[in-house]
């Protein structure tokens, strides 16, 4: 041990006391211990002893340390690259202004089909609605269909799903005659239609319409397709006539074209019925052997008037309908 080092550890014969790390801190800055007051236990000397030491010395600096322990807080925080802070602050802090909206509220009168609807939507809540739904297979259907569509786009018409589902129902509704018929308002006398003007619901610029194909249980499916094609492009160019929508007896209602499954179609007074189709999806289903295939699969929603429909009758009604549908060669034995 060097004369220097015998120094700083004993003075006049006693003992100074400090950590290994202390005295190398003194030795870095060339102080003796001898002259440093300890302020910790039995007088030890303690790295806040030398720092103040240090700092009572006029002018003194303290040269760089390779070791973070001896580095003086204060030297630390200066010591430290500024770019973690700088970039902190470059972050933008979320401040909240009110959003200026220049927009004003508009009031437009109820017109047109748009009145008509709020006095037929308004007569129909007072119809005690009851619900019934099912899925429909229509594998067959639109093989079917497939195959006809040429043939009739040959005789200029576009055939599309409708015309199967309004005769299928004007079959059904043979059958079920409850179904296309209407009660009077003090609901004392039930008119039964001997005409079957089955409503097809249409969305156009105008606004919900439902024009009617006429005496459906006289008309062939080709016949139906040509008229629904004539319905369509009047809606379309908002040119139906007063004869076109009115007299329905039934309704049906194909949401599918737009999206959807399921549905709770209104009732349309003074009528007690109507059907909702949900868009064709291709799902797997099991077939009579056990296996997976892939069925078109359709959902229809029913409502009808519980005043004078029962559960029973509307679910006999559907089943037949759908019996039509998922083999529709079977239509052809009740087509007149």
């Amino acid at each position: 041990m060097s004369h220097e080092e015998h120094t700083h550890q004993e003075i006049k014969g006693h003992k100074t006391l400090a950590t290994p790390a202390v005295r190398r801190l003194a030795m870095e800055n060339n102080i003796k211990l001898s002259e440093v007051v300890g302020t910790g236990k039995d007088n030890r000397i303690l790295k806040e002893d030398i720092l103040n030491y240090l700092a009572k010395q006029t002018g003194a600096i303290l040269p760089p340390s390779p070791k973070a322990e001896i580095v003086p807080p204060q030297r630390r925080a200066e010591a430290v690259p500024a770019a973690p802070k700088d970039k902190a602050r470059k972050i933008p802090l979320p401040v909240s202004r009110p959003i200026a909206f220049a927009g004003k509220d508009k009031t437009e009168p109820v017109t047109g089909f748009q009145k008509a609807m709020v006095k037929t939507m308004s007569a129909a809540l007072k119809i005690p609605h009851f619900g019934y739904s099912d899925e429909i297979d229509l594998t067959q259907l639109v093989q079917l269909r497939e195959e006809l569509k040429p043939v009739a786009e040959m005789r200029g018409v576009k055939l599309s799903f409708m015309p199967f589902f309004i005769k299928a129902a004007s079959l059904g509704l043979l059958q079920y005659p409850i179904l296309n018929a209407s009660l009077d308002e003090n609901c004392q006398n039930v008119t039964y239609k001997a005409s079957h003007n089955i409503g097809v619901a249409m969305d156009t610029e105008q606004g919900l319409i439902v024009p009617n194909v006429k005496n459906v249980q006289v008309c062939s499916v080709f016949d139906i397709a040509v008229e629904l094609n004539r319905l369509q492009s009047l809606g379309s160019a908002g040119q139906l006539g007063t004869s076109d929508l009115t007299g329905g007896t039934f309704t049906l209602s194909n949401i599918g074209t737009i999206g959807g499954t399921y549905a709770k179609p209104v009732i349309l007074p003074p009528e007690v019925a109507i059907g909702a189709f949900g868009k064709i999806q291709v799902l797997p289903r099991f077939n009579s052997k056990g296996e997976v295939v892939k069925a078109q699969i359709m959902n229809v929603s029913w409502s009808a008037d519980h005043r004078i429909i029962d559960g029973a009758t509307m679910a006999r009604f559907s089943n037949l309908w759908k019996s039509y549908l998922e083999n529709p060669t079977s239509m052809l034995l009740d087509l007149k």
